[in-house]
């Protein structure tokens, strides 16, 4: 992965540097001018420089002279995922991100990415994976590999490719292990924080502890799941809703080979022949207002299925997401056994 201060330079550059630099990022030959406090003051592209020297300036100069001004960007904390769609449409395919002091803290490039998406990500991380001893005897559950990765770094990366980039991982067992693997995330262009359970909380009641989230949308997810989710489509899906909270749900088909006959006071009023009946099963991974966390009580043991019911007893929109594509929970060694199988077939 390049780091996004390949694409930085300073307003005091000579466009004969900037040209090199350009030239290295090859296919991705675009640059953002700061200043010293990392403050976006413009672009350039291969493009600004020609027309500088067509109209007289010199290769030596400043790279200020010839500078875009007023480049496109996104705002960290309050981009609209609707701007950024529409940037992708328009085929402006790297575009850096600023904080409110106008700082750039990154560079998107959707070339790599497939959006860039206004969510905190928290990441359940702290059981003991007791079903698949003797595997997590030594080695929790998440870093356990399918195929070259481990079951959490393909969360970690399905995630980043939606463009996630600031991540909370709640840990307990073997939680140092973890913190190890993965570290602060920077050498990835990412913001890993982690929450410690110093007793099981169940699998949300972690996320109590958490604070100074930096967007208005949250993302739970448990950590032994292996999906190819389509984030954005999930998170266009809770927008248009207009959701407190979504629930990624599993259709499950169950086929009846008799007919099913309904009856009133023991008179038969209907019947189906041969039905199928279509049910959905929690997920495990969830989006929600920021808001919502507040209805989590500090210190408890309290599930999302807690949570779930919470809302829906306090009228608030609890949704469900239906989904198609892959998803497996690896709990058992059959399940394990199966993602080793899948994961070099299903597309990721």
């Amino acid at each position: 992965m390049i780091n996004f201060r390949n694409h930085l330079i300073t307003t005091g550059t000579s466009i004969r540097e900037s040209l090199q630099r350009l030239n290295d990022l090859a296919s991705d030959a675009i640059v953002f001018v700061v200043d010293k406090d990392d403050k976006l003051k413009g672009s350039l592209t291969d493009g600004d420089v020609r027309r500088g020297l067509l109209k007289g300036v010199t290769i030596d100069q400043p790279v200020g002279e010839i500078i875009q001004s007023s480049p496109r960007y996104i705002r960290k904390g309050s981009r609209d995922i609707h701007q950024i769609i529409e940037y992708r449409k328009e085929n402006f395919r790297i575009i850096p991100v600023i904080d409110v002091n106008d700082t750039v803290v990154n560079v998107v490039n959707f070339r790599h990415m497939r959006s860039y998406l206004p969510i905190d990500a928290i990441i359940m991380a702290g059981g003991k994976g007791t079903r698949l001893r003797p595997l997590t005897e030594t080695v929790p559950k998440p870093l356990l590999k399918v195929g070259d990765k481990s079951i959490m770094e393909h969360n970690v990366d399905r995630l980043a490719l939606y463009g996630i980039d600031d991540f909370w991982f709640s840990v307990k067992y073997l939680g140092d292990q973890i913190v190890d693997y993965f570290g602060d995330g920077k050498d990835k262009n990412r913001s890993i924080h982690y929450v410690w359970e110093d007793e099981p909380l169940g699998t949300i009641g972690s996320v109590s502890k958490i604070e100074n989230l930096e967007h208005e949308h949250v993302l739970v997810s448990n950590s032994d799941v292996l999906t190819n989710l389509d984030y954005e489509n999930f998170y266009l899906d809770f927008l248009s809703k207009d959701a407190d909270f979504a629930v990624v749900t599993i259709p499950y088909n169950v086929s009846i080979p008799y007919a099913v006959l309904e009856t009133s006071k023991g008179q038969v009023i209907d019947f189906k022949e041969k039905p199928t009946y279509t049910y959905y099963s929690n997920g495990g991974i969830y989006l929600m207002k920021r808001s919502v966390l507040e209805y989590i009580p500090k210190g408890t043991h309290f599930n999302a299925t807690d949570l779930m019911e919470k809302l829906i007893a306090e009228n608030k929109k609890v949704v469900s997401y239906p989904l198609v594509g892959y998803w497996l929970d690896v709990g058992k060694h059959e399940d394990f056994e199966k993602a080793q199988r899948d994961i070099n077939t299903i597309k990721f």
